[in-house]
């Protein structure tokens, strides 16, 4: 393996110094032909050069412009999965906006979760009319219907009149696996919450936004984006999200609501150590006897070490996330895609969506 990291090393960094000359080369080319056809004279092609370098430096290194905020005040939001993580401290942070925050929470343990949170006790705590806490299972039919008419009867006198200005579909669970080792059961339960859990409750509560010209934000991930080994159980749900979510978006267009997709990067610890461990014996113990030979089982530990790399060298600061889903909450010109992730997976998502596939799997695999 080692030889190969470092093969693949050497072929990312070959590619940015081809990229960076090709540009120093090919930019002042291109600009010479821009300015002659637009009549400048060749001695100012150099100063195009800075200023449009200058420029890139700006637009990389200024924070975002405002495009105009509505007001947090008189507007609800319905929030999935608030118990721990992303959606407790996104509820309390909207909730601080002055937000009245319809936070939906799960009590009971996921199977594909390590831990039940404890979301709801700590924002009821809060003591708080625009605080609205409930049990909500986005599996389930029944509760995501008595959550809408909990979300009717709970709205005050104004925003009962304006509906409901957002729904924020943060509801997730992760697993990992080879395709020979995720069982069935697995990809199922993943899909279950991911994609048709907020298929679902879009579904229900698309009335109330339409009738506010609201907001639906879809909490996403960079495997959204792009695929990655032992990860397909995972990537199948999020593409399947942000399909539903451009779709949603052209259908949503004419009655003035915005769709926005939150693709997160890699963000705290998913998975504990043990958990990790847990899910792979039992992969490795349910794999048909024909997988195992093959594969080996040193070969199938080094895939497990990189999952435990990868779920617990995450970002522990919510902050970027939190901003993004707060501007697709309140700009009046939401962007279509937020990417809180750090810079090289960023770089590695823009890659494989960019260029053709065969040089984007000699870089990383």
């Amino acid at each position: 393996m080692a030889p190969l990291s470092a093969f693949r090393v050497c072929l990312l960094v070959s590619f940015s110094a081809i990229v960076t000359v090709s540009l120093g080369f090919g930019l002042p080319a291109l600009l010479k032909a821009a300015t002659g056809l637009l009549g400048v004279p060749e001695t100012s092609v150099s100063e195009c050069v800075v200023l449009s370098y200058l420029l890139f430096v700006v637009y990389i290194a200024t924070p975002r412009l405002p495009r105009g905020l509505v007001e947090a005040k008189g507007k609800a939001v319905f929030i999935t999965t608030c118990d721990s993580g992303f959606g407790l401290a996104l509820a309390k942070h909207l909730h601080k906006l002055g937000f009245t925050v319809f936070a939906g929470c799960l009590p009971k343990i996921v199977s594909l979760q390590d831990e039940g949170g404890e979301g709801a006790k700590v924002l009821e705590e809060l003591q708080s009319e625009r605080m609205k806490v409930f049990h909500l299972d986005v599996c389930n039919d029944q509760q995501v219907n008595r959550a809408v008419q909990f979300v009717r009867e709970n709205l005050d006198n104004s925003e009962r009149g304006s509906g409901l200005w957002a729904l924020v579909n943060n509801a997730d669970v992760s697993s990992f696996g080879g395709v020979e080792f995720a069982s069935m059961d697995v990809y199922k339960e993943v899909s279950e919450v991911n994609l048709w859990g907020t298929i679902r409750v879009t579904k229900a509560l698309l009335p109330l936004i339409r009738r506010a010209k609201g907001r639906v934000v879809n909490v996403s991930s960079y495997y959204g984006r792009m695929g990655n080994i032992a990860q397909s159980p995972v990537c199948v749900s999020k593409y399947g999200v942000e399909a539903f979510s451009d779709c949603l978006r052209y259908e949503m267009k004419s009655w003035g609501v915005k769709v926005s997709v939150v693709e997160l990067g890699n963000f705290g610890a998913i998975h504990s150590r043990d958990s990790i461990v847990r899910m792979a014996d039992k992969m490795w113990a349910e794999a048909p006897s024909d997988v195992k030979e093959d594969y080996g089982k040193p070969r199938f530990e080094q895939i497990v070490a990189l999952m435990r790399s990868q779920r617990n060298s995450g970002q522990n600061d919510l902050t970027p996330a939190l901003n993004d889903v707060t501007d697709a909450l309140m700009s009046k010109h939401p962007y279509t895609r937020y990417n809180p992730m750090d810079p090289h997976w960023w770089i590695r998502v823009q890659l494989m969506t960019h260029l053709p596939g065969a040089l984007s799997d000699l870089l990383y695999f």
